[in-house]
């Protein structure tokens, strides 16, 4: 039985379709398709950026490449934006394409505006996105710069008020101390005048005191003006007694006019010394008397003697100082005093 020998192999020879996959006519620049095993030989070391491998295949590559490089930047930029701004994601609106062989043929012009077109949408958000956060800084520079404006405000009030506060104190300091100054120069002048006063009247007194003298010596004073007492018929003593020895010496306590002599009753034997203004000394109880009515005596001239005549306990000089030759009499003590004396 006879058999069919096997049709002889042909030899391989490239088809030669006038379509590939559908993306328009054989491209001539395409194929044959061979196994591409890179080795570390036949790679080059990558400097500066990096870059994408040029693959075979033609452009099919090159389109897809481009096409998906500008979608991904483009819904990256609007995922970040949505993502940091807080906004509603951005809608992509693509172009229309006249034929998926146009973006997949070799004319890259039309691949290029499309990545344009997608990179416009990525780049128009992201200055979207810088605007609004330009726009926010410039927000928040004013209302620091409000804030700080108002703080320097109310600071420059408070240092006002403090200042105010401190020359208000210091005025009020001054004040006092001014005050207090016065007052304390006006009592030194007032001491001073005091002091000066004292002084002048020390001076008159001791000047006064050439032209005054007691009315005797070696005595001790027995009874003062006031006194009350039974013995006195006013019912009380009426001048300063001057207890001494009988015959101990009386003198003129200044220089005058004897205006009486003699005896008086209960006052004994009474001697009155009327002096150049009117006052009258009346010395009694006298023992003798040594000076005639209308004689002319000076300061420290003897006019009598000590004695214990009329209402008497003892032997004394009763002094009676009566001022303008009046009645009654005042203290004599006080009177010898004015005259620098001190009995």
């Amino acid at each position: 039985m006879a058999s069919n020998p096997p049709a002889p192999t042909a030899p391989f020879v490239p088809s030669q379709r006038t379509e590939t996959f559908g993306y328009g006519e054989y491209r001539t620049d395409e194929g044959p398709w061979e196994e591409w095993n890179p080795t570390e030989e036949s790679l080059a070391p990558v400097r500066g950026r990096h870059r994408v491998s040029k693959q075979r295949g033609g452009g099919l590559a090159r389109s897809s490449t481009v096409l998906g490089v500008g979608v991904i930047a483009a819904v990256g930029a609007g995922g970040m934006a949505s993502a940091n701004t807080g906004k509603p994601p951005v809608h992509i609106s693509m172009p229309d394409l006249p034929s998926v062989g146009s973006l997949l043929g070799d004319d890259t012009d039309g691949a290029k505006a499309t990545t344009a077109s997608l990179s416009h949408v990525g780049v128009a958000t992201a200055a979207s996105d810088q605007d609004s956060a330009d726009a926010g800084e410039a927000l928040r520079n004013r209302i620091m710069a409000q804030a700080e404006q108002q703080k320097n405000q109310v600071d420059g009030k408070a240092t006002a008020a403090a200042v105010a506060a401190a020359e208000k104190q210091s005025t009020a300091a001054a004040a006092k101390a001014e005050k207090e100054a016065a007052a304390q120069a006006a009592a030194a002048k007032d001491k001073a005048e005091a002091v000066a006063k004292k002084q002048a009247e020390a001076d008159r007194l001791a000047k006064l005191a050439k032209q005054y003298t007691l009315p005797t010596s070696s005595y001790t004073i027995t009874g003062t003006f006031g006194q009350p007492g039974a013995m006195w018929s006013s019912g009380y003593h009426t001048g300063l007694d001057f207890a001494a020895p009988t015959g101990t010496l009386i003198k003129a306590i200044h220089s005058g006019t004897i205006t009486e002599a003699g005896w008086a009753g209960a006052y004994g034997y009474r001697t009155i010394l009327t002096l150049d203004d009117g006052t009258e000394l009346w010395f009694c109880h006298q023992s003798s008397i040594n000076v005639k009515v209308g004689q002319k005596v000076g300061t420290g001239e003897v006019i009598g003697r000590v004695g214990a005549t009329g209402n008497v306990t003892g032997p004394h000089v009763h002094l009676e100082v009566h001022p303008g030759g009046q009645a009654t009499g005042i203290d004599p003590m006080a009177w010898l005093h004015s005259k620098g004396l001190n009995p």
